[in-house]
């Protein structure tokens, strides 16, 4: 499958903004973009121009794309799911990206970052009610349980994830469980509930070109 394989910390100083792709190294003053928050390139420092309104809604896709991790034709086909179901078709994207078997796991703190909870998916390291899991993409519904396969529980970089969890900074549609390292999704999230700072509507206004 294609994947991005270039620097992450390109990417949020593209955005102007952390996306927080290199998990706790994001929190640091090792993050690149504390240094350099300009745009990346010879002239990143100089761009100072007025962005149309296409640049404006492109940039607010790009910044969902590469938070999530999603390719242009996963994030089209997430798009018209989102439009096909009932409701808001900004907030309908952003629940659909949000349930993503990897998010959940990121959102859990059983990984670091998106990326790093992707990798230990694909290698079969979590359950899904009880069955083995390893799509990254799969949508989780309420009352879904997502438990970490027992002989994988001493892998570093999940119990080192979990250490750094602590009450209260979970997200409130979400339950853990740290002894038994499992957790659940209790309901779908509210746009108010999901924590990402973009503006979803300027997606939809984007595809509705």
């Amino acid at each position: 499958m294609a994947r991005y394989t270039g620097a992450d910390c390109k990417l949020c100083r593209r955005e102007g903004m952390k996306l927080f792709l290199k998990g706790t190294k994001c929190s640091t003053n090792k993050c690149p973009f504390e240094k350099k928050g300009y745009a990346p390139g010879q002239h990143g420092q100089k761009r100072r121009f007025k962005q149309s309104e296409y640049a404006i809604q492109l940039r607010e896709k790009q910044k969902v794309k590469r938070m999530y991790g999603l390719l242009e034709r996963q994030f089209r086909n997430y798009f018209a799911r989102a439009e096909r179901a009932k409701g808001i078709t900004g907030e309908n994207l952003l629940k659909i990206l949000e349930c993503r078997l990897d998010n959940i796991v990121f959102r859990l703190g059983m990984a670091p970052s998106r990326s790093a909870a992707r990798q230990l998916v694909r290698h079969r390291h979590f359950l899904v009610n009880g069955r083995l899991v390893d799509i990254p993409s799969y949508q989780i519904k309420a009352g879904d349980e997502i438990q970490v396969v027992e002989k994988s529980r001493q892998l570093d970089v999940i119990h080192d994830s979990m250490k750094r969890i602590r009450d209260g900074k979970l997200v409130n549609w979400l339950t853990l469980d740290k002894a038994q390292m499992k957790g659940s999704l209790l309901e779908m999230p509210g746009r108010e509930e999901i924590p990402v700072n973009v503006n979803e509507q300027l997606i939809v206004e984007l595809y509705s070109k």
